[in-house]
């Protein structure tokens, strides 16, 4: 008697017999004579008797095909084996077809999915094959059957599952003084500890680009400043050690000279050794700025993933108040500002200002200027976003103004928007920290099916018994990812468990990570808070106060569960506003399908992504940034508030610093500028004409719109999806 069942993809399941006899029952609706159930209870009886204890699916299909040989229904043999033939032709088709469309390098939501990645090139083709089909392996082996319910009816979405098998983990804040100060052996060649300037750069880029090829998200350096500091004085000594050769002369007395900055001064009026010193000083600037031109070049020219795609790298600043700290900002931004190539804006690294109350954000503030010349790279280049240390969520009861390392005790962001900071296994600190994966709940999906329910009070109650239910099976499935990636041996992840994620370097090669990880956090995130406002209440949370009450009821009855899961498992989870991309529109357009469109909820081709006030909401920046800054709070995986504003911000970095006051004032923890900057293809000049067509430095038609997509640019929109490139056409400016 049959008992177990081989499926095709090499899972064992219980014997259904339902399936069986409704197979047969297709095939005689396609006949004249139409059903016979007696006829099918017999054949389904005599197969159940005579099969083996664990049979495949083909060998009982094939047992099928001759009990209905046997019978008087020959017809419906003949039925049964085209259907059955059908069946396995459109498997293969399918396959086919997602190949095809690799092949031909059609633009369409699976070879656009990231944005970032460059999908026609053969790399990148390469990816998106093995993207395509490790998927169905991930849902066929690796997930449990009632989270492929959920995502089949369109609940959840697992983030980087076609990097599931390989036990990767999302992204990591480095500390890069480890490297700089010990380098590190992986692969066949050691990597020395830098002893200048133009090293420290390299090694920096060289950590980024080594640990993407081991993670699936995205590579941050917490405290560039503070790391490379030591090596803008380790460069200045090298400069005087060079004049001394010139000059004969002993200058050893200099080499640890205060330097109150690293300001260039023409040396035609020095005499004596302050000649000496400034022409160190402006040796050392030069320097300092080629390392950080080389640092951004290389960060937007060096691939990786099988050379398809530039390291998706962020880097951390702006409160070192040390004269070398000063230095590398400042360089940095000069750097920034200049742009690559042609002039181009630097795509990455996304750079972070830090701002802190007494360090850089006030004109009594030791690193205020540089804050301005921050305010006015980013008017221009996008770039530096800004995240908040001073707000409430953000500050380290340990940190001290006059602790050399006081940038341990700093926040410190993922570019996209991503937060590591709280700790339950370990020290509250973002360095050498990470997240491990994360998923998202489609809020709406919810919403839409409690909508018939004519009752406000019981549509809402209904609708949170529903997210209780969806969170706890998201929860779970966190947490059976978790079990799979903490089998992992450290040998897998060779910078990384050795040297960037924290206690790392006690780990053998055959050791588990699981202690390692274990301090890392399990994000569940959250898509098209304003749809489901609309459904539940006919408004969202930009336009009438009492959907913003239940907005924020909503998003901290999600931060409850979520703290109690932390409890409940002892692990770091945290609540996240997903940053959407390739999701925004593949929720909404099975929601359409199943729901119909239905006007302010599935009628545009995405959801509004996370908490945000919809981008075609027009309303004030001061009206967003009211709404929105609660959600900060809420969210402590990762959260942005971002505005629109007109025309060319080139020439008014005082809208910047308007936002980053609204910041401030709103206790908002990271936040960005969007702004107008064109960009020709062809010989890649900008400017911020508005509406360009022509490029007034080549003739070219070829005009592209410089944009940021979730948190991150992208160097062209014919790289985003339909749904991103929907959401871009409704964005509205915030006056």
């Amino acid at each position: 008697m049959i008992q177990k069942v081989v499926k095709r993809d090499g899972r064992i399941v219980d014997f259904n017999g339902e399936k069986i006899e409704k197979a047969i029952q297709k095939a005689m609706l396609h006949t004249d004579r139409g059903e016979d159930f007696i006829l099918i209870k017999r054949i389904m009886d005599d197969i159940r008797c005579n099969g083996g204890e664990q049979m495949t699916v083909e060998e009982i299909q094939d047992m099928v095909e001759l009990e209905l040989m046997k019978s008087s229904r020959k017809e419906v043999a003949k039925k049964y084996i085209a259907y059955r033939n059908q069946r396995s032709t459109a498997r293969k088709a399918k396959t086919r077809d997602v190949f095809l469309e690799i092949i031909e390098t059609k633009s369409n939501e699976i070879t656009r999915e990231n944005a970032n990645m460059n999908a026609d090139t053969p790399a990148g083709m390469m990816m998106k094959f093995a993207s395509e089909t490790t998927k169905p392996f991930v849902d066929d082996y690796l997930i449990k059957e009632e989270i492929k319910e959920l995502m089949r009816h369109n609940y959840i979405h697992i983030h980087d599952k076609d990097y599931y098998p390989t036990k990767s983990l999302t992204c990591v804040q480095h500390p890069l003084d480890k490297i700089l100060h010990n380098g590190f052996c992986i692969g066949h060649g050691d990597a020395r500890p830098a002893k200048r300037i133009e090293t420290a750069s390299m090694l920096a880029c060289i950590s980024l680009e080594t640990a993407q090829n081991e993670m699936h998200g995205g590579q941050a350096i917490p405290a560039f400043d503070f790391y490379l500091a030591p090596f803008v004085r380790e460069s200045f000594i090298e400069e005087i050690k060079a004049l001394e050769v010139v000059y004969d002369q002993d200058y050893t007395h200099l080499y640890h000279v205060e330097i109150k900055d690293y300001l260039f001064t023409d040396l035609q009026d020095l005499k004596g050794e302050e000649r000496i010193l400034q022409h160190a000083i402006n040796k050392t600037l030069k320097r300092v700025h080629q390392s950080m031109e080389a640092f951004i070049h290389n960060m937007n020219t060096i691939h990786s993933r099988g050379g398809n795609q530039v390291v998706f790298s962020s880097i951390n600043y702006g409160t070192d108040i040390s004269a070398e700290g000063r230095c590398v900002i400042r360089e940095l931004l000069k750097s920034t500002y200049e742009g690559v190539g042609n002039g181009a804006t630097a795509i990455f690294p996304i750079q972070i200002w830090k701002k802190k109350r007494g360090v850089n954000y006030q004109p009594e503030d030791p690193n205020y200027d540089l804050y301005q010349i921050a305010c006015k790279v980013s008017a221009r280049r996008f770039f530096p976003n800004f995240l908040n240390l001073d707000a409430t969520f953000n500050v380290h009861e340990a940190w001290r103004a006059d602790d050399p390392k006081r940038y341990h005790y700093e926040m410190a962001t993922m570019g996209c928007r991503t937060r590591v900071f709280e700790n339950r296994h370990g020290e509250k600190t973002a360095l050498g920290r990470g997240n491990l994966s994360f998923s998202t709940v489609n809020l709406v999906r919810i919403a839409l099916e409690c909508r018939e329910i004519q009752n406000q009070e019981c549509r809402i109650r209904t609708y949170f018994d529903k997210l209780h239910r969806i969170l706890d099976l998201t929860a779970a499935q966190l947490m059976s990812r978790y079990d799979f990636q903490k089998t992992a041996y450290a040998k897998q992840f060779p910078l990384l468990m050795s040297v960037l994620w924290c206690h790392s370097e006690d780990l053998q090669p055959h050791d588990s990570i699981q202690k390692v990880i274990r301090q890392g956090t399990l994000g569940i995130g959250f898509i098209g808070l304003a749809e489901t406002l609309v459904v539940l209440t006919g408004k969202h949370h930009g336009e009438d106060e009492a959907a913003q009450v239940l907005g924020l009821q909503m998003i901290t009855f999600m931060r409850d569960k979520v703290l109690a899961y932390a409890q409940k498992y002892d692990l770091n989870f945290s609540l996240l506003a997903t940053p959407a991309e390739g999701l925004s529109g593949k929720f909404t357009l099975q929601d359409r399908k199943d729901f119909g469109k239905i006007q302010g909820v599935t009628d545009r081709d995405y959801y509004t992504n996370s908490n945000h006030v919809p981008v075609y909401y027009k309303c004030s920046a001061h009206h967003k940034a009211k709404v929105e800054a609660p959600y900060h709070n809420l969210t402590r995986g990762g959260h942005i508030f971002y505005v629109e504003v007109d025309g060319d911000a080139t020439h008014n970095p005082e809208a910047i610093m308007n936002i980053v006051d609204l910041m401030d004032h709103y206790n908002m923890g990271y936040a960005s500028v969007n702004h107008n900057r064109n960009r020709c293809l062809d010989c890649g000049y900008e400017n911020a004409i508005p509406h360009l067509k022509t490029c007034p430095r080549c003739g070219s038609m070829e005009i592209d719109c410089l944009q940021r997509i979730t948190g991150y640019l992208v160097g062209t929109t014919q790289r985003w999806n339909s749904a991103k490139l929907a959401e871009l056409r409704d964005r509205v400016i915030h006056q």
